[in-house]
């Protein structure tokens, strides 16, 4: 276990979660542009709140991340206000461009989260080799 730990006015914490999510109807959209500015702005909605996202990994039709969240915060309402701003974001920058995005419902409803104790190595390395695990499974059943 990390003794990464973080303070507040009065308790140390380490509360760490593995978050995932998905465009709406699971689409293959996270990709290109998109890809590359969203992860910027993912880290930046986060710093906004306090919380740091330790490892991510933007898959082309959904988002995997190690987030620290502060236990002042819920998770459910930190992964709502990631969702949402970049949601916002995404309608901004990037439906003007491009037709499949309309307004701001870019994101699926719900999310998958599970908390992150002595596992931190393992989640670490699924968030680190899911994309080559996806990339396989494609080959695999592309035949």
């Amino acid at each position: 276990m990390s003794t990464d730990t973080k303070n507040l006015n009065h308790s140390t914490w380490e509360c760490q979660y593995h978050g995932v999510f998905t465009p709406k109807y699971r689409k293959k959209v996270l990709y290109g542009m998109i890809r590359r500015d969203l992860k910027d702005v993912l880290h930046r909605l986060a710093k906004q709140k306090e919380c740091v996202i330790k490892e991510g990994s933007l898959m082309p039709d959904h988002v995997h991340m190690l987030i620290c969240i502060p236990p002042k915060h819920s998770v459910a309402s930190i992964l709502g206000f990631l969702k949402g701003k970049s949601s916002i974001w995404v309608a901004q920058n990037i439906a003007n461009k491009q037709r499949n995005f309309v307004g701001h419902k870019f994101w699926a409803r719900g999310s998958f989260v599970s908390t992150v104790g002595i596992n931190e190595q393992v989640i670490r390395a699924y968030i680190e080799n899911q994309e080559k695990e996806d990339k396989r499974l494609d080959d695999l059943f592309d035949r």
